[in-house]
Formats: structure tokens, sequence, C-alpha cells
């Protein structure tokens, strides 16, 4: 009787034990995704060999180019994570300003832990909060990126805390390294920034002095509407300013489903510097139409048409014959490949 007692609580123990180590793997999660995306790029009033571009970050070569590879590793186990996203290619070099080991491999890097159902900590390297456009563009509509993208950080080097206030609110508050700061730091500054959400509108704060090449204050709003099942308009509105100067400007995206597969985007920006002490500085409207067409799922073609025309600013570009002019026409076909 004492040996069937005994054997009933190994039993017992091996299916506790193999109980608690199904639940210890259900709640570890390893995911790997990423994306490698090439274009082609053609001016449509100017020479291919001039070397002239938007003055936008990334896809700005002719020709055929590579934009980036990368590949982003999560793991999760509970309540805490960690994330790496690795980048090569000229736009991953470009996004982080190539001051890593290789140029552009780390894109963003950190961990987190879930406090509580309404709280996250993060640290690490993060990609900014300000702004509608990304770096990865598998996530914008448009391929090419607009100046208050390009004018403002990319990443951020800190520490984040997230909070899940309501439903509809959310709220995030974060002490970080200066602008563009990706790594270490040297100048004993920081920079700070806030962002309130509502119902997928969001208000972004950002701070810093100013020094040694900072951005100063940037204000932004990011958001967008459904107009019905087919149709949705994104907006971005921002205003940076560094001891009076800086710049300001404001796009809109609204984007058209024509089918599941297909859909037409459209870009209209307005974007102009500001300095205190000089009037009439350059400002520029920058029209940019892109269809966006979707292979199995994970391939995304993309050809889009861009016109940028500048203000007070005669001899932005040159065409073929030397010419000064102000404004730049380019036809684009990207190909991004998402897994």
């Amino acid at each position: 009787m004492k040996k069937i007692f005994t054997l009933s609580l190994l039993l017992m123990s091996v299916v506790l034990t193999a109980q608690d180590s199904t639940e210890v793997a259900k709640e570890q999660k390893f995911t790997l995704s990423g994306s490698v995306d090439a274009y082609y790029q053609t001016l449509i009033n100017a020479s291919d060999d001039s070397g002239q571009a938007f003055g936008t970050a990334f896809a700005n070569q002719t020709g055929f180019a590579f934009g980036m590879g990368n590949i982003i590793a999560s793991y999760e186990s509970g309540k805490v994570g960690a994330v790496l996203d690795l980048v090569t290619g000229p736009r991953g070099g470009a996004a982080t300003f190539n001051t890593d080991i290789v140029d552009g491999i780390v894109n963003q890097a950190y961990v987190y832990w879930n406090v509580s159902e309404t709280t996250t900590l993060t640290m690490g390297r993060f990609n900014t909060f300000l702004g509608y456009e990304v770096i990865a563009p598998a996530a914008n509509f448009n391929y090419s990126t607009s100046y208050l993208f390009s004018s403002g950080p990319f990443s951020h080097m800190g520490l984040k805390a997230d909070f899940a206030l309501s439903d509809d609110f959310s709220l995030m508050l974060a002490v970080m390294n200066p602008w563009d700061t990706n790594d270490t730091s040297t100048t004993g500054e920081y920079s700070f920034g806030a962002q309130l959400g509502y119902s997928g509108q969001y208000l972004n704060l950002y701070y810093d002095s100013g020094n040694n090449g900072g951005l100063g204050f940037e204000v932004d709003y990011t958001g967008g509407f459904d107009i019905d099942d087919t149709l949705f308009l994104g907006i971005n509105a921002a205003y940076n300013d560094n001891d009076g100067s800086g710049f300001y400007g404001a796009a809109l995206y609204p984007q058209y489903s024509l089918s599941d597969d297909f859909a037409l985007g459209i870009r209209g920006e307005y974007f102009s510097l500001h300095d205190d002490d000089f009037d009439d500085l350059p400002s520029v409207i920058g029209l940019t139409v892109t269809g966006s067409y979707t292979v199995d799922s994970n391939l995304i073609i993309k050809p889009e048409v861009r016109l940028d025309s500048w203000s007070n600013n005669d001899d932005a570009f040159f065409d073929a014959d030397g010419e000064d002019m102000s404004s730049l026409q380019a036809f684009t076909l990207a190909a991004i490949y998402t897994f």
C-alpha cells in the first residue's frame, strides 16, 4: 500500500512538473520578422547623372538601388522581453548615422517590462515617437519620405514609460540622450519626451537644450481618420524651435483602397524653415502620388511620382542644360518584401 501511495505521489509530481513546464513554454515567445527593399528611380526634369535629390532622407539615388534589409528578433517571457532590430544598406546606414561597428547594423535594441496591464517600461534604443512616417519602408505608404520626417529624430536612446490610462487614452513619458545620440552621450545632457494619445490621435512633445547640435523644442501632431471603409486620411503637423530658428510644416496622407490588393495614396506636404533674424526663408510644397500593389501578402510593389517645388530658392536644382530651377520631379518604382 505504501508503495502504491509513493508511486501515486511520484506520478502526480511528474504531471504537475509537466504542466508547469507547459505553462512556462506558453509564456515564452520568440518571433523573427523583417523586410528587404530595392528601387529604381529616374529624374523627370533633370539628368539622372547630375547627382540631384529631393533633400529628404533615403531613396535618393537614381538608377537601380538597394534600400535596406532588416531582421527583427523579439523574445518575450512572461512580463519581460527584448527586441533586436538589425539593419544594413544605405537606408539603414543613414538611419543610424553609421555610428555602429558596421554601418547601420543596429536600428533598435531595447528591453521592456510589462509592470502591469496598464504600464510598460522600455530601456534601450528605440525608433522615435514623433511624426507620421517611420524608418522601415514596409510601414510607410509612400516609399520616399517627407521633410517633416527627415528633419526630426529617427531614434532615441533612453528610458520610456507607457501608460494605458483607459480604452481611449494613453500617455508616454521619456528621458533620453540628446537628439540622435544613438549610443553614449558624452556631454552630460539629456532630452525629454511625452506623448498623449486619444483614439489614434497623438500629441507629441520633445525637448533638449539645443546645444551640441541638438534639436531644441518640437511639438508634433500625428493621427488619422477612416472616412469610410475604403478611404483613410492621415495627418502630420509639427513646429520646431531651437533658440529662434527651426522648421514647421504639415502633411496630409489620403489613401484610397481600390481593391484588397491595390491602393492609391497621396502625400501633400508644406514645409518651411524659420529664423527670427531672417525673412523669406525657403519653403517647399511637395506632392507625392504612390500606388501600392500587394502580391501574395508579402511582396509590395510601389510605383511613385514625386514633385517638389521650392519658393525663395530658385537655384535649388538645375536642369539638363545647367539652368537653375526651383522644382524637381522623379519617378520611382520600389519593391518591398516582408516576412
